[in-house]
């Protein structure tokens, strides 16, 4: 077995109170025995659930508790920051996400997360209803959108006795998700992403186009440089910002993206099609402004190449890139992207209804795969997009034709 990526670095551990603080303990045990060294943050409602004496047994180190510790001489919460080289908060209760969005700075928790520059991964816990609330949703997005990491919640027994998403995920998994923030798992994989709408031109001033607002494709090249990748993402015109570290090419038609893309396959490890591409173009497009001279105006519409499809059958057996297709539909979801799962050659096709996320910061998704769906429910499009490249890894480490 090789050494994990956790092996001679050190986690900072900020333990938040909620009842899940116990499997905090398991966390700290797991990072240890992987080779990391840990130093835990617990807040003063951490200490109800879990005595400061239990994470100082397992760690070898007092835990830190008091932003104002007149045994340190210097800024604790500054250098607790400056060595760690990852930071997991688990659990991650609702008050902790709040203070950590809004950037308030009172305790030695709070400190500590408005200082962090390293990885940052946040294990949410806490009752369903606090975690479907809208402020909560709002702070998870905002923490997402500036590179955080959520690993879970997840859905099972609460501790109230009812069943809901809420639970903290499990340590093993926790754990898993620092190796990967370390590791950079998707190091050295080429991604290609497409984005945004297309625009079809009718004239020199009107278009056909859509409601896409290239939210989730920039939210794909965004998780996927965070974990190492080299991103390419082709776009038409859309709202949301390209991240500096990504390669951008702009288009606008639907033709225009095809060139572009088929161009880039060929040197790509993964293809993601995020962008929702026009199924039709005007038949002729008027050199003049068209005027409105009568009551009615007809288009003919021409059908557009079906670029995913072009990708999936020229594939061929080694099925190179790994292929992901996206399904917009207004009814019937999981029959009809089951649908375009096989007819367009896809590994996997991520659905989502028409009316749910289009211009939002937040998607309800199923990924659709040959003998299984996984529904994700409603979360953040960044944490979406690194659901969809966890499942992107898995299907490259079972698939023994790859490199």
């Amino acid at each position: 077995m090789s050494e994990s990526p956790l092996a001679g670095r050190t986690v900072l551990l900020v333990v938040g109170g909620g009842i899940s603080a116990y499997k905090s303990v398991i966390v700290a045990r797991e990072l240890l025995r992987r080779g990391a060294r840990v130093e835990t943050v617990m807040t003063a409602s951490a200490q109800k659930f879990v005595g400061a004496v239990t994470f100082a047994g397992v760690t070898s180190r007092a835990p830190h508790v008091d932003l104002w510790d007149a045994s340190f001489a210097g800024e604790l919460h500054i250098e607790l920051t400056r060595t760690a080289d990852v930071i997991v908060v688990a659990p991650a209760t609702a008050n902790l996400l709040a203070r950590a969005a809004h950037g308030l700075a009172d305790d030695l928790a709070s400190t500590v997360l408005l200082s962090a520059q390293q990885p940052l991964l946040l294990a949410p816990a806490m009752h369903a209803r606090m975690w479907n609330h809208p402020a909560t949703q709002a702070n998870v997005r905002v923490l997402a959108a500036r590179g955080a990491t959520m690993v879970g919640p997840t859905e099972g027994p609460l501790a109230s006795g009812e069943v809901g998403i809420g639970r903290m995920a499990e340590p093993e998994d926790i754990v898993s998700a620092a190796e990967t923030a370390l590791a950079g798992d998707l190091r050295g994989q080429r991604i290609l992403i497409t984005a945004g709408p297309t625009h079809e031109p009718i004239d020199p001033v009107r278009f056909i186009g859509n409601r896409s607002s290239g939210k989730m494709g920039v939210a794909l090249a965004e998780a996927a440089r965070a974990r190492g990748a080299t991103v390419t993402i082709v776009h038409g015109p859309m709202s949301a910002p390209v991240p500096a570290s990504v390669r951008e090419v702009s288009v606008r038609t639907a033709v225009e993206m095809r060139e572009e893309v088929l161009r880039l396959t060929s040197e790509s490890d993964v293809v993601i099609m995020a962008a929702a591409v026009a199924d039709y173009r005007p038949a002729t497009v008027a050199k003049a402004k068209i005027k409105k001279d009568s009551e009615t105006l007809s288009l003919e519409l021409v059908k557009n190449p079906d670029l995913l499809a072009d990708l999936g059958t020229t594939r061929g057996d080694e099925r190179r890139p790994v292929l992901v297709g996206f399904a917009v539909e207004s009814a019937d979801l999981i029959t009809l992207a089951r649908r375009k799962l096989v007819a367009k050659h896809c590994d996997i096709i991520v659905a989502n209804l028409a009316d749910d996320g289009f211009e939002g910061d937040d998607n309800v998704v199923t990924l659709v795969y040959p003998d299984r769906e996984v529904p994700l429910g409603r979360l953040p499009k960044r944490v979406v997009a690194d659901r969809v490249l966890d499942a992107v890894k898995a299907i490259g480490h079972s698939d023994t034709t790859r490199a």
